[in-house]
């Protein structure tokens, strides 16, 4: 039976699906097999807690980027993360952003005049979306009853199912000046940190929308503003910006074209049971010696 530490806290939540895994739940002292942390604000305190347990031989994250924590996971251990878990609620949130963004919600849904109408349609409209992962996937079979040619960019470029076509990301700048609408759906990583900048933002329509649930700091945030202001772009829907929390008082906050969620793709509510079925199937999988899920590419960076 393997023993799993949670730590440093131990939500009710996890504790059952460790348990429902055929885990054991022991503490750091008592040579665990496995780890479930549950800080997603504290490596240095993960790397503590590995090198107080030489017994751990996986762990598992909570989350599903780990720009933050790579650094620090040690290349002895095998690390699992959520990757892919909350793909469909961010997936979701992602859809609701775009048709947001083309209905001109953000301005008429706060309208006290009745107005000029203004609204685009994303039935056969093209669609460029970043990224090949969990929420790629799941995006794409939300685009499919609109009719979307959609075009995936990915680091390798090889052909995902349900994309019109996939390309490479040296081919971003050419497929941008196709879509009305981009989404960013990829890792963050430092070869994909600013990978929409000023040049991107001029390379798409000028009525394109910008749809971003990944990470902030994947776009210059100073070059969006300045293209929101100038017209380059249609608009802007964020669930994710940089630097995060947004300030009170920035300039994407009362731009017109511009909407902004506060992190809430994949709010706790939804994020407790599908983390649990990853930690419980995880577990099950380390005590049967199967593959574990969401595995860490320690190289790469996600």
């Amino acid at each position: 039976m393997t023993r799993v530490a949670v730590a440093p806290s131990r939500p009710s939540h996890v504790v059952a699906a460790v348990e429902q895994g055929g885990g054991t739940l022991v503490e750091l002292a008592e040579q665990p097999d496995g780890l479930v942390w549950m800080a997603p604000d504290d490596p240095s305190g993960l790397q503590e807690a590995v090198r107080s347990a030489p017994s751990l031989q996986w762990a598992q994250l909570p989350f599903a980027g780990v720009e933050r924590f790579v650094d620090v996971l040690d290349p002895a251990l095998t690390w699992s993360c959520a990757k892919g878990v909350y793909a469909d609620p961010v997936a979701e949130h992602a859809l609701a952003l775009a048709l947001a963004g083309l209905r001109s919600l953000p301005t008429r849904a706060r309208a006290r005049s009745w107005g000029e109408q203004a609204a685009a349609t994303l039935y056969d409209a093209p669609v460029v979306v970043l990224g090949a992962g969990g929420i790629t996937t799941s995006l794409l079979g939300l685009l499919a009853p609109f009719r979307c040619p959609v075009t995936v960019v990915r680091r390798s470029g090889e052909p995902v199912e349900g994309a019109a076509r996939t390309v490479g990301m040296d081919a971003l700048d050419d497929v941008l000046g196709d879509a009305l609408v981009v989404v960013l759906a990829l890792a963050l990583t430092p070869e994909t940190r600013h990978v929409i900048g000023a040049d991107q933002l001029a390379a798409m329509r000028q009525d394109a929308w910008l749809v971003n649930v990944a990470r902030g700091a994947h776009v210059d945030t100073d070059a969006l503003v300045d293209a929101l202001q100038e017209g380059v772009i249609g608009g802007a829907a964020l669930d994710v910006t940089d630097p995060e929390p947004l300030p009170e008082g920035h300039p994407l906050w009362s731009l017109d074209r511009c909407l902004v969620t506060p992190h809430t793709a994949n709010p706790w509510q939804t994020a407790q049971p599908l983390l649990a079925r990853r930690i419980t199937d995880n577990v099950r999988r380390a005590g049967a010696g199967e593959p574990l899920v969401g595995l860490v590419d320690l190289d790469r960076g996600y």
